[in-house]
């Protein structure tokens, strides 16, 4: 533990927290802040008749004097980092000490996968006119950099190939950055916590080399030396840190490795500086590139209209039809990862597209309908005992459920033909509902809707025995999609 002193401030300002203080349960949500500086120009019809935003979003952890700042996704195609802060965000729980997230700096280029919509976000640290539209965002992060409590700057970033302090091979370079902790000095003057920048990183990258998967993916300490003439890493946010007397690193995680070795070794190199910062920690999966991979698969969700509605999508289909949505309410979807985001389709007027990083894993095709607001739950039959189903819940089914009528409201269970207009009172069983209606591919969820004459009441989902179900096919939920990548590093 290091025991160099932190500074102790007021009341944090600037963006909006969200605190917890456990493990997040498994629909941990993370609002998307409503004040951006994306507006995306789509027809009224496609936004539900309000603006789309995205904008980043800070997760603070635990709480101390000293606090640990993480930033992940300043470059949109580096994957990896965000991935990984993402994990940090909601998976970790902090039981001593004080850790602050950013998992999705720059939103939008991840979203499209750019390196940046704008240009770099990670060269505008210097100085930056007030046109650029990435004016707010980087004010906003600066601010949050110079906050007294913030002792500790760790800035999450994929790199090509592997740093090398002396040339190799075309991989293998001092031109690469993949695999490396960048510093911009050997250190800091003497009293600043973790200070010492080039012994705190040999010290990590120490611990690190020892959980190497192969021995081509040792790490290595960089020292850009930024103060002697580097004119690019003097617009960078980790120099920026540097130039307000904080500690701070980059940690780069070779481009070469698919998106769960990438944030397995950046999980790595966060949990030794979290250590070396004396911050104490669990997280509820096992750090190796399956369980990494596991953790980022699983757990995604989103609810629409106060939870009236929620889709698990692990296992979405590609589409959801004419899924009953009130009018403006994806602008306030609550999402289970920081980094998923629900927007507009582009070149789809009538769609939505719910984004997972860089990729689109599911797009809606919505039907806008009024509330009705006067109902919260509804009384079923499932399996012999009776239950009381909120909207919003999924409700495990081993044969037969049966929704009680209720006056004034009427059933439409999604996949079941019954010919009837109310199919409250109904058996429902899994064999009488057609497959390609379900949420899922795998043929197990379906949708039970309520209605108050035309005025949508909520919804809450089936979910079938899935001994029987068909094997669904098809792709792994992973935050990046196949492409090409910035081969540029740092």
């Amino acid at each position: 533990m290091n025991t160099n002193a932190c500074a102790v401030s007021g009341p944090v300002t600037g963006p909006v927290f969200y605190h917890r203080s456990g493990l997040l349960s498994r629909l941990a949500v993370c609002l998307p802040l409503l004040c951006a500086f994306l507006w995306l120009c789509l027809p009224v019809a496609a936004r539900g008749e309000e603006a789309f935003s995205l904008d980043f979003t800070t997760i603070r952890l635990g709480d101390a004097a000293c606090v640990v700042l993480v930033v992940g996704g300043i470059q949109g195609d580096e994957p990896g980092g965000f991935s990984a802060a993402t994990l940090l965000a909601t998976r970790y729980d902090i039981q001593e000490g004080a850790v602050w997230v950013v998992p999705n700096l720059n939103f939008p280029s991840i979203i499209k996968r750019s390196r940046g919509l704008h240009g770099d976000m990670n060269r505008k640290f210097a100085r930056l006119d007030e046109s650029d539209p990435e004016f707010p965002t980087v004010r906003r992060i600066q601010e949050l950099i110079r906050h007294p409590r913030v002792a500790l700057v760790l800035n999450l970033h994929d790199g090509s190939g592997y740093y090398r302090a002396n040339y190799q091979n075309y991989l293998c370079n001092p031109a690469r950055w993949g695999q490396s902790v960048i510093i911009d000095q050997d250190g800091l003057p003497s009293g600043v916590f973790m200070g010492a920048l080039a012994q705190e990183a040999a010290r990590v990258t120490a611990e690190v080399n020892q959980r190497l998967i192969k021995p081509l993916h040792v790490l290595h300490v960089h020292n850009t030396n930024t103060a002697a003439g580097d004119k690019e890493m003097e617009k960078s946010l980790s120099y920026y840190a540097v130039r307000q007397g904080k500690a701070a690193f980059g940690l780069e995680a070779s481009k070469e490795f698919p998106v769960e070795l990438r944030a397995y070794y950046h999980l790595s190199m966060v949990e030794g500086f979290l250590r070396r910062a004396g911050v104490r920690f669990k997280r509820d999966f096992s750090l190796t590139p399956q369980g990494v991979g596991e953790a980022l698969r699983a757990n995604l969700g989103v609810s629409f209209a106060e939870n009236r509605v929620f889709l698990p999508l692990e296992d979405v289909r590609p589409a959801i039809n004419y899924l009953p949505l009130p009018k403006g309410s994806p602008a306030r979807a609550v999402t289970s990862k920081p980094i998923m985001a629900v927007l507009p389709c582009r070149d789809r007027d009538r769609e939505l597209c719910i984004h997972y990083g860089n990729r689109t894993i599911t797009l809606i095709k919505p039907d806008w309908r009024e509330m009705d607001h006067s109902l919260e739950a509804v009384r079923v039959t499932v399996d012999g005992r009776e239950e009381v189903v909120p909207f919003g819940r999924v409700l495990d089914v081993a044969e037969t459920v049966r929704v009680h009528p209720q006056e004034g409201f009427r059933v439409n269970a999604i996949g079941f033909d019954s010919g009837r207009r109310d199919e409250s009172g109904l058996p429902l069983r899994r064999k009488d509902f057609a497959p390609r209606f379900s949420v899922d591919r795998g043929g197990t969820l379906f949708r039970v809707e309520v209605y108050k004459n035309q005025s949508f009441a909520g919804l809450f989902l089936l979910r079938f025995n899935a001994k029987n179900a068909r094997l669904a096919k098809g792709r792994a939920i992973l935050p990046d999609r196949p492409g090409p990548e910035s081969k540029l590093g740092f």
